[in-house]
């Protein structure tokens, strides 16, 4: 929506509990990673579990079906050390009954190396939710393992989930978001431009500045009232950038609808698009040109749905008399009158955060009118924009914690019974639509169930640790860093909130129209956005680039992170473009970087070196991060993904070719860069 202030204190709280409680025991584990295969001699009956050798995530080689049906059977792989324990079991709970239940792990076959033994279970198939870990023996001693780590006693939360019959789309996994700000990407018909004084708003004059210019209005307080001119046709003439010079195939489009505005979080009509973007036949082009494939890979659009509230020009409340309907603050006999909540009319009124010029919309019970024309109803502006002739393929929802009944804050029963309804509405005009909830902390409660949203706003899991890790800043451009180790630890925390379907649709980005830009927190540092972008196209999630990220746009807080797109700079000689541009190819050459396992491999905190493995059946992929400033030589231990000695590994980026020696590839990963060592 327009900043983050207000979840911040929860989410620093959140921040604080999550770096610090990860036990010591979790992180020597991960150390252990790096000894070379020399050390697994020792593995042995000796009432000792070894946690090095434990592993286990929802990836295609550990769980043959991710997205059961009810009537699919989940079989689950894991791996120890050779000869290391004595038994193992998998202890789900199943929601149906209430239960904890066991089923006791088979030895099923070693790995390519020698190294590792593979034990199998398989979970009996059911309709109900189920959530597990695993009890590993070796003789009197036990380690559990579930998705949040390994610990000595019994764990209490993070276990890996089985949600049956809940899918999340295979494109949203597969593909990587671009995001447009519609005002400031390009102008493409000057004939809709906003002009000096065209209107007046909320005492605001509509000023029309060059592009490049400052985001800053002339007049003081009336940022919203600044327009350029980017538009749909813009945005539609720079597809072959979007989709051919940087390889990006999701268009998420900011709001887009007529509002008074240039932000267009204040809706005044849901289905008309504003004349300053275009028209909704412009839109309609626009949707078809990103679904084409003959100017590139065929394209998914995703709009912004502002669904909490309206803006007060919005005709159902009209609170400046523009519309010759008779609105919710103009009369009490009006038929939109039980669609706000007032609690002194007309004045005083419930608004998003207390802000007067978006009132919050009154959900009220199942079945209102406001929950029909939202979304209940075959014409209502969710159904509208998913069926023809527009065919988008999916809503993000802004600020949805917040939808609720007599202008409550929401994230209560009310609003998870507005999403899951809101599901089944878009799901029955789109069973393949992307659903993607903002929220800024854990949004496990709306995608963990599988009956609201596919995916979050990934600020917690993603933006946060990654920008205090790479540039010592959190996205409010505070201080706030933490080491390599921390960074791990939090990644894994984060995940272990999710389903893997849900893990792998999490929209994650470095900045967005709510943060400080990512290149300012990286004090412009060019270099920095190299090794994030490099981190973000290999990481768990659907990549999003906040237009302009890709070569490290300058910006702080709102509006200056909404700055006008530099087209001498976004072209495929700038450097930082031409890296995104690869960065994406290679994750599209790479199912394994989309869907398959993630592995910690090594945490170098005094060196600053972070290294994972993606693998999957197809390819064993090493990814190698340094956010030192200075080169560094490492060892990665490619023996953790079975990679045999002798086999040869390519860095995706470089074309530099290594070769496995006693498990490990040793290179040299130059200041805030890395590698993509591919078998």
């Amino acid at each position: 929506m327009f900043t983050a202030w207000e979840d911040r204190g929860m989410r620093n709280e959140e921040r604080t509990i999550r770096r610090w409680t990860a036990t010591a025991t979790v992180l020597a584990a991960l150390a252990l990673y790096a000894l070379p295969s020399t050390a697994l001699l020792a593995a042995s009956n000796d009432n000792n579990v070894e946690w090095s050798g434990l592993f286990h995530d929802q990836g295609p080689l550990y769980d043959n079906h991710v997205e059961p049906t009810a009537t699919q059977a989940v079989t689950l792989t894991l791996r120890t050390f050779k000869g290391d324990i004595t038994s193992a079991n998998i202890k789900y709970y199943d929601s149906a009954d209430g239960q904890f239940h066991w089923v006791a792990m088979n030895w099923s076959a070693n790995d390519a190396t020698g190294n590792f033994d593979f034990w199998k279970g398989t979970v009996p198939a059911s309709a109900a939710e189920k959530y597990y870990r695993f009890q590993v023996n070796d003789g009197s001693a036990t380690a559990w393992l579930n998705a949040a780590g390994i610990t000595s006693s019994e764990p209490s939360s993070g276990d890996f989930f089985v949600v049956p019959g809940f899918t999340t789309p295979a494109w949203m996994k597969n593909g990587v978001i671009y995001q447009v700000f519609p005002d400031r990407f390009y102008n493409g018909n000057t004939a809709n431009d906003v002009t000096n004084g065209q209107y007046s708003y909320a005492g605001c004059a509509t000023e029309k500045h060059a592009w490049g210019a400052s985001v800053t209005s002339n007049a003081g307080g009336c940022n919203s009232a600044v327009f350029f001119g980017g538009d749909l046709a813009g945005v539609d003439q720079k597809l072959g950038y979007i989709k051919g010079t940087l390889g990006a195939d999701i268009l998420y489009l900011n709001p887009i609808f007529l509002s008074p505005t240039n932000h267009k979080y204040d809706t005044e009509d849901y289905l008309k698009v504003d004349p300053a973007f275009g028209t909704n036949t412009t839109l309609q082009a626009l949707i078809g040109d990103m679904h084409s494939s003959s100017n590139g890979p065929r394209g998914y659009v995703i709009l912004d749905g502002v669904f909490n509230h309206t803006g007060d020009t919005e005709a159902w409340f009209d609170r400046y008399h523009w519309s010759s309907v008779t609105g919710a603050y103009e009369s009490q006999s009006s038929s939109y009158y039980s669609w706000y909540t007032f609690q002194s009319w007309p004045n005083s009124y419930s608004g998003f955060f207390g802000i007067a010029s978006m009132p919050k919309l009154n959900y009220g019970s199942s079945g209102s009118a406001v929950r029909s024309a939202i979304y209940g109803s075959a014409t209502s502006v969710v159904k509208t924009y998913l069926k023809a002739p527009y065919s988008i393929d999916g809503w993000r929802l802004d600020a949805a914690q917040y939808l609720d009944a007599n202008g409550g804050d929401g994230s209560d029963a009310t609003n998870h019974q507005i999403m899951a309804e809101l599901r089944t509405a878009v799901k029955s005009a789109n069973p393949d639509a992307e659903i993607l909830g903002e929220f800024w902390g854990n949004a496990g409660p709306w995608t963990d169930n599988g009956e609201e949203w596919d995916g979050a706003m990934n600020y917690d899991g993603f933006m946060q640790p990654v920008s205090e890790w790479i540039t010592g800043h959190d996205y409010g451009n505070g201080a706030a860093s933490i080491p390599a180790s921390q960074f791990d630890s939090w990644l894994r925390g984060t995940r272990a909130h999710y389903p893997t379907n849900v893990q792998q649709t999490m929209s994650n980005a470095l900045g967005s129209h709510d943060t400080t830009r990512f290149g300012t927190r990286a004090g412009g540092d060019i270099w920095k956005t190299y090794l994030a972008l490099i981190f973000q196209m290999t990481y768990v999630g659907t990549p999003t680039i906040y237009y302009g990220d890709e070569y490290g746009m300058q910006g702080g807080a709102d509006p200056d992170n909404r700055r006008t797109f530099d087209w001498t700079v976004g072209t495929s000689t700038n450097s930082a473009v031409a890296l995104a541009s690869r960065l994406i190819a290679i994750r599209n050459a790479y199912p394994a970087l989309r869907t398959g396992s993630f592995m910690t491999l090594l945490t170098d905190d005094a060196s600053k070196l972070y290294a994972y493995g993606r693998f999957d059946a197809a390819n064993r992929l090493a990814v190698v991060l340094n956010d030192d400033s200075v080169t560094h030589t490492v060892a990665v231990p490619v023996w953790q993904l079975s990679v045999t000695n002798g086999s040869r590994l390519v860095d995706q980026i470089s074309g530099t070719s290594y070769t496995v020696q006693n498990g490990q590839v040793t290179l040299s990963v130059n200041g805030h860069y890395g590698a993509i060592l591919a078998q």
